[in-house]
């Protein structure tokens, strides 16, 4: 019985205790671009909530790199919120914004897939194992703890490898979003024959201050919140990173990665036990004023359409509204830039993941080599 109740501890979901968690407010509620009333839409923003991909630290998965941690309690908070905020795009690219996960019902292939992706084993694509390793090509030793711009840069590099979804990422350089480097990074791919756009996961590594986050960009942050574009916002505290979905008031919602769960095997064609993936309990909150000025802001963009309604609004709310504008958007390639390279996966073997249509980069030894030859 002991061990029942461990698995469920994070299951123990009281509704009441999460609607009192928010406060008594006519103030809109937005999570991921959709808007909701606190007092009359409990349910529907319960779900939404509670259908959020949620990695945690995990514990007694199988060393890093053969000899390295068997678990990431302490060092892998900022890997964890970068996992959670792909699966966001993942969801949204193979299910859409609009699916809803239900503990009592079953999942979608997709869904299977998409958390399959995940599981902490060297084998998977986005795997602790995995980012950990990539991030040795980006000065990161296995076990030292991540900065948004530096677990972007990882993701961007993962994502090379899986060959199921075709994701595109993009992370921008010195607070600017060139609107033609993109348009380059998401051609048609063989992958995708009736689409001409890669489904497109845009991370924008900003500072927001110097010590504190300068009050001038709140509205701003809040706006990016509304968008229906919102893939989220990886930050936090210093050495604290939450993947924060949402706002109200004054105050963001996050997603908090800093609970220990032992880690889950999954056998060969069977679906994972993913009770443990969705966050059941209340949603933890934070002033906006109390954000480390260090962040990375997340949009997904399954289509060219979708992009171009990005730009729009970024152009209405971002830069027309504002006199300190919190990041750029430019049409061409600055001149002064080096000229853009369109990140591609190298000619090398890799090993699959274990699902029909996903390659990773699976083996310890090869993945330094590998970090090293597509830092771009």
């Amino acid at each position: 019985m002991e061990a029942v109740l461990a698995k469920y501890e994070n299951q123990i979901n009281v509704f009441s205790e999460y609607l009192e968690d928010l406060p008594d407010t006519d103030e809109p509620v937005w999570i991921l671009g959709e808007c909701y009333n606190a007092k009359t839409e409990k349910t529907e923003l319960l779900s939404d909530v509670h259908s959020r991909l949620w990695f945690t630290y995990r514990k007694k998965f199988s060393p890093i790199g053969g000899t390295g941690p068997s678990s990431d309690a302490g060092w892998g908070c900022m890997l964890r919120c970068g996992q959670m905020i792909l699966a966001q795009a993942l969801v949204c690219s193979q299910l859409g914004r609009a699916w809803r996960w239900k503990a009592d019902a079953g999942q979608p292939e997709e869904y299977q897939r998409i958390l399959q992706c995940f599981l902490d084993r060297k084998d998977s694509c986005y795997s602790i194992h995995q980012m950990a390793q990539m991030g040795v090509g980006e000065g990161k030793s296995v076990g030292e703890w991540y900065g948004p711009n530096t677990v972007a840069q990882v993701l961007k590099k993962l994502a090379l490898f899986d060959d199921w979804n075709s994701l595109a990422v993009y992370v921008s350089m010195d607070n600017t979003v060139v609107i033609e480097d993109i348009t380059t990074t998401c051609p048609l791919s063989q992958s995708q024959l009736l689409s001409d756009w890669r489904p497109l996961l845009l991370v924008i590594p900003l500072r927001m201050g110097i010590n504190h986050i300068n009050p001038v960009y709140i509205q701003a942050l809040k706006e990016c919140f509304k968008m229906p574009q919102s893939c989220g916002v990886l930050g936090g505290k210093p050495n604290l990173a939450y993947y924060f979905i949402g706002f109200v008031g004054e105050e963001l919602i996050y997603l908090d990665p800093h609970t220990t769960q032992s880690a889950l095997e999954s056998e060969a064609g069977s679906g994972v036990d993913d009770l443990t993936y969705h966050c059941l309990r209340s949603p933890r909150r934070m002033k906006i004023t109390n954000l480390d000025p260090s962040v990375a802001l997340g949009f997904f963009c399954k289509s060219e359409e979708d992009f171009d309604g990005w730009c729009n609004l970024v152009q209405q709310e971002i830069q027309l509204k504002r006199n300190l504008r919190m990041f750029e958007l430019v049409e061409n390639h600055p001149s002064h830039w080096p000229p853009f390279v369109p990140p591609s996966k190298p000619d090398v073997q890799t090993t699959g993941a274990g699902i029909p249509g996903v390659t990773s980069v699976a083996e310890d030894k090869f993945i330094r080599v590998t970090a090293t030859e597509i830092n771009n």
